[in-house]
């Protein structure tokens, strides 16, 4: 089985897994979750990350995370359908905003390989400007907290993404510095939790989380919120 047809199966069968939701009329919901697919993976059978939290904390979530999505994605109609992240916001009264984004980017836009210029458009090393602080910048205007949740590690073993880890590493330093210098805005770190050699924390494509990583995900996101 080639990489490019492997790619396009996870891809597709990604795409099966995660699903936007509205935003209830009479606004019940006081927790939204934007991102892409380490968020909403298992969607489809209430699994997803977001399905934990409501879970856990007995509340309604709204998830509006996508699989594919990214941090910069430029065609409009699959854009504003959720592929573009900043595009799945929708207004509320929001108390918190559950946010991840910037692997597909690296991994599709460059590879994990000379991917400088391309982290740095997202987000500079000092953490203060980029897509995404605007993005962050944004929903903290409109007076919700963010929790910007980081990614999964390999078990460095049977992984298509070890070869990112380096550039993970990077992008997720500086998303810690742009929570520092903001109380309202969370970093949740994923970076301790898969251990090494361990596939149970994923997928069968060992990059999305299993179903368990997903609850242990949504366990550390709920600590923040609680």
């Amino acid at each position: 089985m080639g990489f490019r047809f492997l790619v396009s199966l996870v891809f597709a069968l990604g795409v099966l897994a995660g699903c936007t939701e509205a935003v209830p009329r009479d606004q019940s919901a006081r927790i939204l979750t934007m991102g892409d697919s380490m968020l909403a993976w298992h969607g489809n059978s209430d699994g997803a990350v977001s399905d934990v939290v409501e879970d856990i904390l007995g509340e309604p979530v709204v998830d509006r995370s996508v699989v594919g999505a990214r941090v910069f994605y430029s065609l409009p109609i699959s854009g504003a359908m959720g592929m573009n992240i900043s595009k799945q916001y929708r207004p509320g009264a929001w108390e918190w905003v559950i946010l991840n984004g910037g692997g597909n980017d690296l991994w599709f836009g460059c590879g994990c390989r000379a991917c400088d210029e391309k982290m740095s458009r997202m987000i500079s090393p000092d953490g203060n400007t980029g897509t995404v602080p605007e993005l962050v910048s944004s929903i903290r205007r409109t007076g919700a907290r963010v929790i910007y949740v980081g990614y999964l590690r390999s078990p460095g073993v049977g992984s298509m993404i070890e070869h990112c880890r380096e550039e993970g590493d990077e992008f997720e330093r500086r998303i810690a510095q742009m929570a520092a210098a903001d109380p309202g805005v969370h970093f949740v770190s994923l970076a301790d939790l898969v251990p090494h050699g361990d596939r149970s924390y994923h997928s069968f494509d060992m990059i999305h989380p299993s179903t368990k990583a997903s609850r242990k995900i949504a366990q550390r996101i709920a600590a923040v919120i609680r």
